[in-house]
C-alpha cells in the first residue's frame, strides 16, 4: 500500500484501537487480510436478508484467528448496505445466552445504525414515527397511531405489550412528558426497575421476560424495516463461553439457540441476520455444540477437505488464521496507515520496512511459543506502541539499533499466556480443551 486513503479520524480511531491491543470499531476494510474469499457469499446473504428473508452464520476459528476482527469486518461492511447492527459478548454473568431477555437488552443497548455507534434505539423509534406519519399523511392525529397498529398487528399477536407501548411513548411524547417518554422507552428497550406508574400509564406489568424477548425482538425488526433500515445484523460473541458454565446453565443456553435458529427457519424474523462466533472445540467438542444433537445437526459442515475448498455459503465457515505471511502483510498495511498521518511518512516507510516488518512479526510470534496464529493482537500493539511511535516521535531512534522486543506476562491475555508457556515446554492446555461435568 504506497498510500492509504481514509480520513484523519478514521485513521486515529483505528491506530489508537491497536495500540490499547483492542479490535477497532472502524475502518476494519482497510486491515481486512484474507478475507475477500468471503466478500461475495456475505454480500449475497445480506441481500437476501434486505429483501424480507433471514439468514445464519457460524464462524469458527482458534483463538487470535481474528473472529471479533471478522464479525466487527461484516457488521461495518453490513452498515454501508444500511443495516443496523449490534455486537454482544456471551458470558455467564453479564450476557446468558439462555436469557433471552437480557440478550434482548443487550442488543438495544448496543443497537448501531449507519449514522451512530450506539444505543440506537431512541433515533430508531422516533424515525420510525417520522416515516409513520409521513404515510398516514398527518403529524401524529389519529391516522398515524391507527397506522401504527396496522404496522404491528402481527407483532402484537406475540407480544401485544410492544405496540401498547410504543402507542403510549408517541402519546408521551405528544404531550410533552419527557419523564413518561423516557420510562417507556427504557421498557421497550427490556430495561428492568422501570418504575409501576410509568407502566401503568401504558397497560403494561412487570418486567420483560424470556418468553417476550423474542416477541419484542419482532417488534424491533418491524420497527428497523419500516424506518428504510435494510435489517439487523446480530452478532453473539464468543459463544464457546456456554464450556464453562454449569451443565444446566449450558444446556439452557444451547436450547435457547437452537430456538433461534428454529424461529429463524421458521420464517419468523425477517430482516435478521445471525452471526455466532466460536472455536472448533465448542462446535465439535462433547462440552459444546454437540451435547445437543438437534443444533449439532443444523450446524454441520465438512472441513475434512482442503481448507482452499472451504464452501463460503455454508451455515458453518472457518477462519484460516494468520500465517507468518499475512501476519506481515497486515503489520505492513498497519504500517502505512500510520504513516499516511506521520510527520514524516517517508521516514516512517523507509526506517520500518518491510523488512523490519517481519523480523518483528517472527520475533514476536516467537515469544508466543512460534504460535503465529495468536500473536496478531501482540504484534499490531508492539508495532505501534514500541516502534512507529518512536520513529515518528524520535529523529534519531532506529528499531534495528535501539529497540529490543520484550514481553511482560502481565499484558498478555489468558490465550498469550498458554501459548508462550506452551512454548516454553510447559503443559497448560486450554480451558476449552479440558471436559468438566458439574
Amino acid at each position: 500500500m504506497a498510500e492509504v486513503d481514509i480520513s484523519p479520524r478514521r485513521r486515529r480511531d483505528i491506530i489508537d484501537a491497536l495500540r490499547r491491543g483492542t479490535v477497532p470499531q472502524q475502518g476494519l476494510d482497510v486491515l481486512a487480510v484474507g478475507l475477500s474469499r468471503f466478500e461475495h457469499a456475505i454480500d449475497g446473504e445480506l441481500a437476501a436478508v434486505r429483501d424480507g428473508g433471514a439468514g445464519f452464520k457460524a464462524v469458527r476459528g482458534e483463538y487470535g484467528s481474528g473472529k471479533t476482527f471478522f464479525a466487527r469486518w461484516l457488521t461495518e461492511r453490513a452498515k454501508k448496505s444500511n443495516f443496523a447492527t449490534a455486537e454482544i459478548q456471551i458470558s455467564e454473568t453479564e450476557t446468558p445466552l439462555h436469557k433471552l431477555e437480557t440478550v434482548y437488552r443487550r442488543v438495544v443497548e448496543n443497537l448501531a445504525t449507519p449514522t451512530t455507534t450506539s444505543g440506537a434505539i431512541r433515533d430508531v423509534v422516533d424515525g420510525w414515527f417520522y416515516f409513520l406519519d409521513q404515510d398516514a399523511g398527518d403529524a401524529g392525529g389519529p391516522g398515524s397511531l391507527e397506522l401504527l397498529d396496522r404496522r404491528l398487528a402481527a407483532v402484537s399477536r406475540e407480544a401485544p405489550a410492544f405496540a401498547a407501548v410504543l402507542r403510549s411513548y408517541r402519546l408521551a411524547q405528544q404531550a410533552g412528558d419527557a419523564p413518561q417518554a423516557e420510562g417507556l422507552l427504557a421498557w421497550l428497550g427490556g430495561q428492568p426497575h422501570v418504575s409501576a406508574s410509568v407502566k401503568r400509564a401504558a397497560g403494561v406489568r412487570g418486567d420483560l421476560d424470556h418468553f417476550g424477548a423474542l416477541g419484542f425482538l419482532q417488534g424491533l425488526l418491524t420497527v428497523l424495516r419500516d424506518s428504510d433500515y435494510s435489517g439487523l445484523v446480530l452478532v453473539l460473541d464468543e459463544v464457546e463461553t456456554l464450556q464453562r458454565m454449569r451443565s444446566d446453565v449450558r444446556e439452557k443456553s444451547l436450547n435457547a439457540l437452537r430456538q433461534l435458529l428454529d424461529e429463524i427457519d421458521g420464517g419468523r424474523f425477517p430482516g435478521l441476520y445471525l452471526v455466532m462466533t466460536g472455536t472448533p472445540a465448542f462446535f465439535d467438542g462433547q462440552q459444546g455444540v454437540q451435547r445437543l444433537p438437534p443444533l449439532a445437526q443444523r450446524l454441520q459442515t465438512d472441513f475434512q477437505t482442503d481448507a482452499r475448498f472451504d464452501n463460503p455459503r455454508a451455515v458453518q465457515i472457518r477462519l484460516p488464521g494468520f500465517s507468518a505471511d499475512s501476519l506481515v502483510e497486515l503489520g505492513a498495511r498497519v504500517r502505512d496507515i500510520f504513516a499516511a498521518g506521520a510527520g514524516d511518512p517517508e521516514r516512517v516507510r523507509r526506517v520500518v520496512d518491510d523488512a523490519y516488518v517481519a523480523t518483528l512479526a517472527k520475533a514476536v510470534g516467537g515469544e508466543l511459543g512460534g504460535r503465529t496464529g495468536v500473536a496478531p493482537r501482540l504484534f499490531l500493539k508492539k508495532l505501534i506502541a514500541d516502534v512507529l511511535d518512536r520513529v515518528d516521535l524520535f529523529d534519531d531512534f532506529d528499531p534495528r539499533r535501539d529497540y529490543r522486543l520484550t514481553v511482560d506476562p502481565n499484558e498478555l491475555t489468558e490465550v498469550e499466556l498458554a501459548a508462550r508457556v506452551r512454548g516454553a515446554g510447559g503443559a497448560v492446555e486450554s480451558v476449552d480443551d479440558i471436559d468438566l461435568e458439574l
